[in-house]
């Protein structure tokens, strides 16, 4: 291996850039690396999402801060899962929880696959996800996930948070481990012979050179769409909403640690709480309302039609990059694509990107010789999560608006996510089609399966016929009771929050 000097440059910060640097800093700090963040005065960032999935922790592990020291600085609060409401309007199932799946599920998984299994065949059997989870019970009770020492299980769980006290959180983190910081706008990259970035330029004449160059520029992606014209692969066919409105409204005394996801008339609106405020957005297509009625009909939705609070608009491309490192640049967070911020991917991608070009740059001997691989790979969990949410419009049961309905009937789907969809509908065990199809990269089994029996993908109510003892080899009544007595360990998410504070 080299032990030549290499120069980083990060352009952009926002959560995605200090994560970046606080990942390489890590990895890279002893071994000859200088890494240095430059961030524009003049350019907003875009702070889209406020949640996360539960590798967000393992993050926070990994750079050694602990939940005492940023959960307080970024308004935090603890998310154990989603729950979707108004996406189905099928009785029974207008309500559900996506769960973030931890040690105690496992002993109830096999009862929710074998119900819902069965249920499939037209059996009359609970299967419905939200009577087998703990996260359910959890959110039911508003209880903190952190696990007392005496509870010999782990629980999974993400976080809400302040994206922008994040962003500004991981900075002076960063800056600990030897992150350069530079205020300076750059006006443009200079490319080699070879099509290499060979030089950044500022506004104000600088020339900043390094060896290997992040585009962590948001949706403009500076460098990897604008300087070395990688293609933009679009994914506005099956996923049809371009456009966000954002509210804050007051907290509530007390709050269940979960994202709400309703849907609305042409898209669906997120409630995120924060132990200051709620974070609220609703996400449409402008292809089927315009931005003032979508306001409008958020506002309502909010109770805010008379309030002069002011809103925030946001517009977005969903898609990918063709190459998410190419030459010697790699692109994070939102210059590398977009998915909508359903299932709150977003961050998550942004570690597995990192962290999966360190392992590549290391293996080939900081050069490229890893670089197909690695881009596939990335490809790969890109569109196995547009999969995901794309299946949540598709299979959605509501027909109120002319979205609804042609999101519904909607062909422009992968071949992947059809295979699912056909395997599902035929009464088969999707685990192998999952694996076949290389989904489970990103969401595994019990995700879809909680997707499609939550939405109540499943043979109308009169079509069911009684079991017979075989299939009623799981008492939902023991299972309630094991999450119930599980659920007792936990103190309440207020007070285990407000410990947080009083460190």
């Amino acid at each position: 291996m080299s032990s030549q000097r290499k120069k980083i440059i990060i352009l952009g910060g926002g959560t995605a850039g200090w994560i970046t640097a606080n990942l390489m800093a890590n990895h890279w700090q002893d071994k000859g690396f200088e890494i240095t963040l430059v961030e524009s005065p003049d350019i907003g960032i875009i702070g889209v999402g406020e949640g996360s999935t539960p590798p967000l922790k393992g993050f926070m592990e990994t750079i050694g801060v602990s939940e005492a020291e940023w959960m307080p600085a970024c308004n935090a609060t603890y998310k154990v899962g989603i729950t979707f409401r108004d996406w189905s309007v099928k009785p029974g199932f207008t309500e559900y929880v996506h769960p973030f799946v931890g040690q105690p599920d496992q002993f109830t998984i096999p009862a929710f696959f074998h119900n819902s299994f069965l249920r499939r065949k037209g059996v009359e059997l609970e299967g419905h996800p939200d009577h087998f989870f703990l996260a359910t019970e959890m959110i039911r009770q508003k209880l903190s996930p952190v696990a007392p020492e005496n509870f010999p299980f782990e629980i999974a769980y993400g976080y809400h948070f302040d994206s922008g006290l994040l962003g500004q959180f991981l900075r002076r983190v960063a800056e600990t481990k030897g992150v350069h910081y530079k205020v300076a706008t750059v006006a443009g990259a200079m490319l080699d012979a070879q099509g290499n970035i060979d030089h950044l330029k500022t506004t104000d004449g600088e020339v900043l050179k390094a060896d290997l160059y992040v585009d962590s520029s948001g949706f403009r992606g500076s460098l990897i769409q604008q300087s070395l014209k990688v293609p933009f692969i679009s994914s506005a066919e099956s996923l049809f909403n371009d456009s966000a409105v954002v509210f804050a409204t007051d907290q509530e005394k007390e709050y269940a640690p979960h994202t709400i996801s309703t849907a609305m008339k042409y898209g669906w609106a997120w409630k995120i709480p924060l132990t200051n405020r709620n974070g609220n957005g609703y996400v449409y297509s402008s292809r089927f309302v315009d931005d003032d009625k979508a306001e409008t009909e958020f506002r309502a939705h909010l109770g805010l039609l008379n309030s002069d609070v002011e809103a925030r608009r946001l517009k977005f491309k969903v898609g990918r990059v063709a190459q998410h490192w190419a030459k010697n640049c790699l692109a994070v967070g939102l210059s590398q694509g977009f998915i909508e911020p359903l299932e709150a991917t977003a961050l998550d991608m942004v570690q597995e990107t990192v962290v999966r070009f360190i392992e590549a740059y290391n293996n080939g001997d900081h050069t490229d010789k890893f670089r197909d691989d690695f881009n596939n790979r990335i490809s790969a969990r890109f569109d196995a999560v547009r999969d995901y949410i794309v299946c949540h419009y598709r299979i959605s049961s509501r027909t109120d608006t002319d979205y609804w309905i042609v999101n519904g009937a909607n062909e422009k789907i992968s071949p992947s996510l059809r295979s699912i969809l056909m395997s599902w509908m035929a009464g088969k065990n999707i685990t192998d089609e999952l694996l076949d199809q290389k989904l489970d990269v990103y969401f595994p089994n019990v995700s879809w399966n909680c997707l499609l029996t939550g939405k109540g993908i499943y043979p109308d109510q009169e079509q069911l016929r009684p079991g017979n003892e075989l299939a009623h080899k799981y008492k939902m009544e023991e299972i309630r009771e094991f999450n119930r007595r599980c659920a007792l360990n936990f103190m309440s998410h207020m007070d285990q929050l407000n410990q947080l504070r009083m460190g």
